[in-house]
């Protein structure tokens, strides 16, 4: 297992290999990258000293932990292309979003042990989220070092049954997206009322970061925290009742669901 193979290089993949890196999992020329843009092959080779592979077949023979990280659409010509008959006690890792376990194990066989993980945006700044469900006959072994793998650059959940997935790629997967606009809102509704256009922006995305570290490191309930901030009759109370005119929590929900059913739509 200890040598990782990416078919796939784009930036979720580099997320994940500077990972590898920075947490010292692997020496650097032990992770090998293959894509079909040769140029961002050799960029990430000269940034970060990875292995250049040359093919599926190369990848094959060198590596134990293969990563997919292509886009969906080209999934099924990858499989394709992949040599027939290499892949007994390899560990599959995909975060190809939407395609499920069962497609990977019908092309790689009784040999291919799959994990398929749903990882977000923020893990290019060393502080992803990552959803991960296990597919049979992935070992206790191979279990522990996809768990080193994803936690090298973030924070792992693990799911029992895989149509969770969708669920976290609806929260985690397009969640920042929904943090960024609320992040501009906020420094939107400073600059209305005389502030800088960067002090806000600065301000903002400080506090919502501040504000989620709360959550994880104090272990109380967001709702119990917003008690402590909103004080009787104060400021904080005047724009909680603002957001809750606007229906603020509702619009939140009714986004996570409208994105998870869009993913149960793409799922293969």
């Amino acid at each position: 297992m200890k040598k990782v193979g990416f078919i796939g290089a784009g930036n979720m993949a580099e997320a994940m290999l500077r990972g590898i890196i920075d947490a010292k999992l692997l020496p650097a020329r032990d992770i090998f990258v293959q894509d079909v843009r040769a140029k961002r092959v050799q960029e990430l080779a000269r940034r970060y000293g990875v292995s250049v592979s040359a093919s599926l077949s190369d990848l094959a023979r060198k590596c134990g932990t293969i990563v997919f990280a292509v886009k969906p659409q080209v999934v099924p010509e990858v499989l394709e292309a992949m040599p027939k008959g290499e892949w007994k006690g390899k560990l599959f890792l995909s975060i190809v979003a939407g395609v499920k376990t069962r497609v990977f194990m019908a092309s790689l066989g009784k040999g291919g042990c799959v994990v398929r993980a749903m990882p977000n945006t923020p893990a290019q700044v060393g502080m992803g989220s990552t959803g991960v469900f296990f597919a049979s006959p992935v070992t206790n072994a191979q279990k522990e070092w996809a768990r080193k793998i994803f936690s090298s650059f973030g924070s792992v959940a693990e799911f029992a049954r895989e149509e969770l997935l969708d669920v976290v790629t609806a929260l985690s997967g397009s969640g920042p997206a929904y943090a960024f606009l609320f992040i501009e809102a906020l420094a939107d509704g400073a600059v209305r009322s005389g502030m800088g256009r960067e002090e806000a922006l600065r301000l903002a995305s400080a506090t919502v970061e501040g504000a989620a570290r709360m959550v994880r490191e104090t272990g109380k309930h967001p709702g119990q925290l917003k008690d402590m901030v909103t004080s009787p009759g104060g400021t904080t109370a005047a724009g909680v009742a603002a957001l809750e005119r606007g229906a603020f929590r509702g619009t939140v929900m009714d986004a996570v669901f409208a994105a998870w059913q869009r993913c149960r739509e793409l799922s293969t």
